[in-house]
């Protein structure tokens, strides 16, 4: 029988969006709680300890990596090695995420008791709350779906991607309740292309000196055009005369200006440059600058200092050269 591939998988997309809505809006206060408890573990120097079986545990992974990617202390237990020496991982003070759909894995149902000897927090994600798990955790977070997005209503999606999301909300709500911020971030991602756009300063991409064009509110468009050839620079940066910053013209102004009129060499440039252009401090991240030509949708990016006069230009054709993208 032959099938519509791409129906059938928006199709999936479709489900598992419905029910990821379904479960955002059960969110009340022990997502507080759970947050606070994981808050307060890390703040006493505990450690956050994951444990889940089968698709549960995959995605326990998941969340554990997450979390330390974040700086949240985590580790994964698994259940069956956990009564065979592991439980040596928990220590007083940690907190527990377990993750069971049902509530009622036999793994991590026969952890229980051992857990409980210790002084932990439990947070429970489960879709069952009268379950074995939700009436034996601290905090129980409910992920419950209405369906799985298999046609046969058995393979864990709808369910497992609900605590993939539940997961990354505890995370992400977490890491801001504790102030975490860029520079912590790129601490944990100090490779590849995010950890070179965390670790990298504008100041050390930007285009300056005899590589910046810059002229004044006095020159014209043929002054433009020559600075930006002299410095090979898609941008030139307008000054006043004292030496702030009063605008940019690229070479998308001049051609769109030279379609309706190709005699505009001798134009003053302060007719046709874009003033108050979009801005970035010099001691800012490169990350930033990636993010914000990104959202703007521009090429180019003027560089202050601390005055507020134009010291260099971020070129989005350079983040490619430079590994940032």
């Amino acid at each position: 029988m032959e099938i519509n591939c791409v129906e059938k998988g928006r199709r999936v997309f479709e489900m598992e969006i419905e029910e990821l809505h379904r479960v955002s809006q059960s969110l009340a206060e022990p997502f507080t709680e759970a947050v606070a408890t994981l808050k307060k573990t890390l703040d006493a120097q505990g450690k956050i300890v994951v444990i889940g079986i089968g698709k549960s545990g995959n995605i326990g992974h998941k969340i554990a990596a997450t979390l330390n990617s974040t700086g949240a202390t985590s580790v994964v237990l698994n259940s069956q090695n956990a009564l065979h020496g592991d439980l040596g991982i928990l220590s007083d003070g940690d907190a527990v995420i377990a993750l069971s759909y049902s509530g009622e894995t036999s793994e991590l149902i026969d952890l229980l008791p051992f857990l409980k000897r210790f002084d932990v927090r439990m947070i429970g994600i489960t879709g069952q709350l009268e379950s074995t798990l939700g009436k034996h955790s601290d905090v129980t977070l409910l992920t419950t779906v209405n369906r799985e997005a298999c046609p046969l209503n058995l393979a864990p999606t709808s369910s497992s991607t609900a605590m993939l999301v539940m997961g990354d909300a505890l995370a992400m709500t977490l890491l801001e309740s504790r102030g975490f911020t860029e520079d912590d971030f790129s601490r944990f991602h100090p490779g590849g292309s995010l950890g070179r756009a965390l670790l990298t300063k504008v100041s050390d991409i930007m285009r300056s000196g005899a590589d910046l064009a810059c002229i004044s509110l006095q020159a014209t468009v043929h002054d433009a055009l020559s600075a930006m050839s002299h410095a090979r620079s898609g941008a030139c940066v307008i000054t006043a005369a004292d030496g702030t910053l009063a605008g940019i013209f690229t070479h998308g102004d001049f051609a769109r200006s030279f379609q309706e009129n190709a005699d505009i060499g001798s134009h003053s440039i302060r007719e046709l440059m874009t003033a108050s252009p979009i801005t970035l401090n010099s001691d800012s991240l490169a990350a930033e600058a990636v993010s914000t030509i990104g959202t703007h949708r521009i090429d180019d990016i003027v560089v202050l200092d601390p005055a507020g006069k134009p010291i260099g230009l971020v070129d989005t054709q350079d983040f490619a050269r430079l590994k940032l993208i």
